[in-house]
């Protein structure tokens, strides 16, 4: 699908069609959640604050435990 970046009012925005907010179960007003994959792609999920606490947690976690879980890759 592709979508075109447009000017709208001041700020830049992407018009979503019907049918992917309909796929997303989204409507207007709904926030998007945007993850990036190791490969540099990008995943759109309806915001879940549950989930972005989580997220923000192990964020935390990781730069607090940063030498043990490097020590752990090797």
């Amino acid at each position: 699908m592709k979508l075109e970046i447009r000017k709208i009012g001041d700020s830049t925005g992407l018009i979503l069609p019907k049918e992917l907010l309909g796929r997303l179960n989204l409507g207007q007003g709904d926030w998007l959640h945007v993850t990036e994959a190791p490969d540099g792609s990008l995943r759109l999920t309806p915001y879940d604050p549950e989930f972005d606490r989580a997220i923000t947690m192990m964020d935390e976690l990781m730069v607090e435990y940063r030498d043990t879980l490097e020590a752990l890759a090797k």
